[in-house]
């Protein structure tokens, strides 16, 4: 423990590290991604249209989970480039958020599979199913399950500590609070388990969409979308668990070369962590098009006169797609 968190009494100097190329690489990456989902999230905000659909309710959870989970993400990741100390206490509060975040997105991501499915294998009970009592609990349901490895986290690093732990200061890290092999077992397990059953979740509405896009329904094309959809979320899920494991990695590689150690961890970063959160606003903001028209629309601040018809008239044009005003001009 005391070799990954640099266990001291006394804070060292702020920012004791000059600033090069990845820190500033990953702090403008980190605000482009900011920026496109604040704007997709006031997107969503500014139609009641969205706000009563069950797809678009769980696409907006992920924006808002991921901003909130790169923020602190970032805020950990300067502190460890900077070697900034911080106290126990605050240090526990914001690794206990970032596992219970980062378990939001991937569970979400099977919230929506499991919306798509209904929609295209039941459709005569997907309104049914999909009502504001059955949303809420969903939510309810997903923050819960986000939130049971956090909690024992948090737990077996409270019993393992003795009470002087929680005055001291840390390089704050996730791994800190990963005291014995056994927990961090046991973390890997649970990880694994979650993995598994998300996994299995994924890999039935695949079969089961596929199966609707080659029978013989009116409903194809919906259905090889929501395939395709199915397709891509399973791929970011992938990016996403693939994260959980990568501590694992890192502190093996750790053993051998340190500065090794640093470079994958940055390219974990990177790859495990900016790229999955990235992937939402491409699969819902550019290729849903109902979403992408009111988007194009926020995002040249209204100056474009087709999308403001577009908007104002939104969702009946897409209806009625002959009969709108500015069509073919």
């Amino acid at each position: 423990m005391a070799q990954s968190t640099n266990l001291s009494n006394i804070p060292a100097p702020l920012l004791s590290r000059p600033w090069n190329e990845k820190i500033v690489l990953v702090q403008v990456l980190v605000g482009i991604f900011l920026y496109v989902n604040c704007l997709m999230i006031c997107t969503f905000f500014k139609k009641e249209a969205f706000r009563t659909d069950t797809r678009y309710i769980l696409f907006a959870q992920t924006l808002i989970t991921d901003s909130a989970l790169m923020v602190v993400t970032d805020v950990a990741f300067c502190g460890n480039y900077f070697q900034i100390p911080v106290h126990c206490i605050p240090c526990v509060i914001m690794c206990t958020i970032l596992t219970w975040l980062t378990f939001g997105t991937p569970l979400t991501l099977v919230a929506m599979c499991l919306e798509r499915y209904v929609a295209i294998c039941m459709p005569l009970r997907h309104a049914s199913i999909s009502t504001t009592r059955t949303r809420l609990l969903g939510l309810v349901l997903i923050w819960c399950l986000a939130g049971i490895p956090s909690l024992i986290g948090l737990i077996m690093f409270a019993a393992s500590v003795p009470l002087k732990a929680f005055s001291s200061y840390f390089i704050c890290s996730v791994e800190m609070m990963v005291i014995h092999n056994w927990q961090g077992h046991f973390r890997g397990a649970l990880y694994q388990f979650y993995f598994f059953v998300m996994l299995v979740i994924i890999g039935f509405t695949y079969v089961k969409i596929m199966a609707a896009a080659r029978g013989a329904s009116s409903n194809k094309k919906s259905a090889s979308k929501g395939l395709r959809t199915v397709v891509l979320h399973a791929f970011q899920l992938l990016l996403c668990l693939i994260q959980l494991w990568s501590p694992y990695v890192e502190m093996a590689i750790m053993n051998i070369n340190f500065m090794l150690f640093i470079n994958v961890r940055y390219s974990n970063f990177i790859v495990f962590m900016l790229a999955p959160r990235c992937l939402s606003p491409l699969i819902y903001g550019l290729r849903d098009e109902k979403f992408f028209v009111v988007l194009r629309y926020y995002a040249v601040f209204g100056l474009n006169k087709k999308d403001f018809y577009l908007c104002k008239f939104y969702p009946y044009h897409l209806k009625h797609e002959k009969t709108w005003p500015l069509n073919g001009k």
